[in-house]
Protein backbone atom coordinates (compact mmCIF):
# COMPACT_ATOMS: atom_id res chain seq x y z
CA UNK A 1 0.00 0.00 0.00
CA UNK A 2 1.52 3.70 -1.15
CA UNK A 3 2.26 5.83 2.02
CA UNK A 4 -0.01 8.40 0.33
CA UNK A 5 -3.01 5.31 0.74
CA UNK A 6 -1.93 4.63 4.70
CA UNK A 7 -1.96 8.37 5.41
CA UNK A 8 -5.21 9.03 3.73
CA UNK A 9 -6.62 5.89 6.07
CA UNK A 10 -5.26 7.21 8.99
CA UNK A 11 -6.94 10.02 8.85
CA UNK A 12 -10.66 9.02 7.61
CA UNK A 13 -10.05 6.47 10.45
CA UNK A 14 -9.65 9.89 12.81
CA UNK A 15 -11.94 11.50 11.21
CA UNK A 16 -14.86 8.77 11.49
CA UNK A 17 -13.93 8.65 15.65
CA UNK A 18 -13.91 12.28 15.68
CA UNK A 19 -17.81 12.42 14.23
CA UNK A 20 -19.14 9.54 16.60
CA UNK A 21 -17.64 11.35 19.07
CA UNK A 22 -19.53 14.42 17.90
CA UNK A 23 -22.75 12.38 17.54
CA UNK A 24 -22.63 10.64 20.83
CA UNK A 25 -21.68 14.32 22.44
CA UNK A 26 -24.31 16.09 20.60
CA UNK A 27 -26.65 12.96 21.30
CA UNK A 28 -25.59 13.78 25.34
CA UNK A 29 -26.42 17.03 25.56
CA UNK A 30 -29.55 16.54 23.85
CA UNK A 31 -30.67 14.51 26.52
CA UNK A 32 -30.05 17.68 28.81
CA UNK A 33 -31.70 20.25 26.62
CA UNK A 34 -27.76 21.61 26.49
CA UNK A 35 -29.13 23.58 23.00
CA UNK A 36 -25.83 25.52 22.98
CA UNK A 37 -24.24 22.56 22.80
CA UNK A 38 -26.46 20.67 20.31
CA UNK A 39 -26.10 23.40 17.68
CA UNK A 40 -22.52 24.35 17.71
CA UNK A 41 -22.40 20.53 15.76
CA UNK A 42 -24.40 22.19 13.52
CA UNK A 43 -23.58 24.28 10.04
CA UNK A 44 -25.61 27.42 10.69
CA UNK A 45 -27.62 26.44 7.39
CA UNK A 46 -28.06 22.97 8.10
CA UNK A 47 -31.46 21.65 6.59
CA UNK A 48 -33.21 18.86 8.15
CA UNK A 49 -36.11 16.74 7.19
CA UNK A 50 -37.85 15.51 10.44
CA UNK A 51 -38.84 11.58 10.56
CA UNK A 52 -42.53 12.62 9.59
CA UNK A 53 -41.60 14.98 6.92
CA UNK A 54 -41.47 18.47 7.82
CA UNK A 55 -38.77 20.18 6.38
CA UNK A 56 -36.33 22.77 8.81
CA UNK A 57 -34.13 25.03 7.08
CA UNK A 58 -31.30 26.86 9.25
CA UNK A 59 -29.88 25.95 12.57
CA UNK A 60 -31.74 28.64 14.05
CA UNK A 61 -35.09 27.31 13.03
CA UNK A 62 -33.85 24.07 14.05
CA UNK A 63 -32.91 25.10 17.32
CA UNK A 64 -36.37 26.58 18.15
CA UNK A 65 -37.83 23.31 17.14
CA UNK A 66 -36.13 21.88 20.53
CA UNK A 67 -36.54 25.12 22.80
CA UNK A 68 -39.14 23.98 25.78
CA UNK A 69 -42.34 26.14 25.80
CA UNK A 70 -42.30 28.07 28.62
CA UNK A 71 -44.85 26.63 30.29
CA UNK A 72 -43.82 23.44 29.38
CA UNK A 73 -43.58 20.47 31.59
CA UNK A 74 -40.32 19.02 31.51
CA UNK A 75 -42.05 15.07 32.56
CA UNK A 76 -44.04 15.65 29.01
CA UNK A 77 -41.08 16.99 26.83
CA UNK A 78 -39.89 14.28 23.92
CA UNK A 79 -35.95 13.79 24.28
CA UNK A 80 -34.31 12.41 21.38
CA UNK A 81 -31.29 9.90 21.24
CA UNK A 82 -29.17 9.44 18.65
CA UNK A 83 -26.37 6.41 17.95
CA UNK A 84 -24.12 6.20 14.26
CA UNK A 85 -24.14 2.69 13.15
CA UNK A 86 -21.88 3.79 10.18
CA UNK A 87 -19.52 6.68 9.43
CA UNK A 88 -17.96 6.96 5.87
CA UNK A 89 -15.49 9.53 5.42
CA UNK A 90 -13.99 10.81 2.02
CA UNK A 91 -10.46 10.72 1.16
CA UNK A 92 -10.73 13.18 -1.29
CA UNK A 93 -13.00 16.06 -0.23
CA UNK A 94 -13.95 17.25 3.44
CA UNK A 95 -16.95 14.98 3.57
CA UNK A 96 -18.46 12.43 5.44
CA UNK A 97 -21.42 10.06 5.40
CA UNK A 98 -23.44 8.79 8.91
CA UNK A 99 -26.32 6.27 8.92
CA UNK A 100 -27.73 5.72 12.39
CA UNK A 101 -31.10 5.15 14.72
CA UNK A 102 -33.24 7.25 16.45
CA UNK A 103 -35.55 7.41 19.11
CA UNK A 104 -38.07 9.57 20.99
CA UNK A 105 -38.56 9.27 24.85
CA UNK A 106 -41.22 11.52 27.01
CA UNK A 107 -39.38 12.66 29.71
CA UNK A 108 -36.01 10.92 29.66
CA UNK A 109 -33.89 9.63 27.49
CA UNK A 110 -34.01 6.53 29.85
CA UNK A 111 -37.94 6.21 29.11
CA UNK A 112 -39.67 4.08 26.57
CA UNK A 113 -39.56 5.33 23.18
CA UNK A 114 -42.58 6.40 21.66
CA UNK A 115 -40.95 6.91 18.23
CA UNK A 116 -38.06 5.57 16.62
CA UNK A 117 -36.50 5.65 13.05
CA UNK A 118 -33.86 5.82 10.96
CA UNK A 119 -31.53 8.64 9.94
CA UNK A 120 -28.36 10.22 7.54
CA UNK A 121 -26.52 13.02 7.90
CA UNK A 122 -23.92 14.30 5.89
CA UNK A 123 -20.85 16.00 7.37
CA UNK A 124 -18.74 18.89 6.19
CA UNK A 125 -15.14 19.62 7.82
CA UNK A 126 -14.48 23.51 8.03
CA UNK A 127 -11.30 24.87 9.88
CA UNK A 128 -10.37 21.46 11.38
CA UNK A 129 -14.17 20.80 12.80
CA UNK A 130 -16.66 18.45 11.36
CA UNK A 131 -20.45 20.27 11.10
CA UNK A 132 -23.50 18.93 10.29
CA UNK A 133 -24.74 19.73 6.73
CA UNK A 134 -27.79 17.82 6.51
CA UNK A 135 -29.98 15.39 8.22
CA UNK A 136 -32.61 13.14 7.36
CA UNK A 137 -34.75 11.46 10.15
CA UNK A 138 -37.68 8.52 8.87
CA UNK A 139 -39.90 6.99 11.61
CA UNK A 140 -40.33 3.37 11.58
CA UNK A 141 -41.77 2.67 14.90
CA UNK A 142 -43.85 4.01 17.15
CA UNK A 143 -45.76 3.48 20.43
CA UNK A 144 -48.37 5.04 22.70
CA UNK A 145 -48.97 8.31 22.11
CA UNK A 146 -46.13 8.38 19.14
CA UNK A 147 -48.25 6.27 16.94
CA UNK A 148 -50.89 8.87 16.57
CA UNK A 149 -48.35 11.85 15.20
CA UNK A 150 -49.50 12.91 11.72
CA UNK A 151 -46.91 12.70 8.73
CA UNK A 152 -46.57 14.93 5.74
CA UNK A 153 -48.43 13.14 2.74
Amino acid sequence: MPISTLAQTANTSTDEAAIKQARKLQTQALAKNDLDTVVKYWDPAITIRRALGQPVDGAVAARKLLEPAPTANPATAIVYQREATSVTVSSNWPLAYEEGRWSGHVGTADSKPILAGKYAAQWVKRNGEWLIRSEVFVAIDCADAGCKAAALP
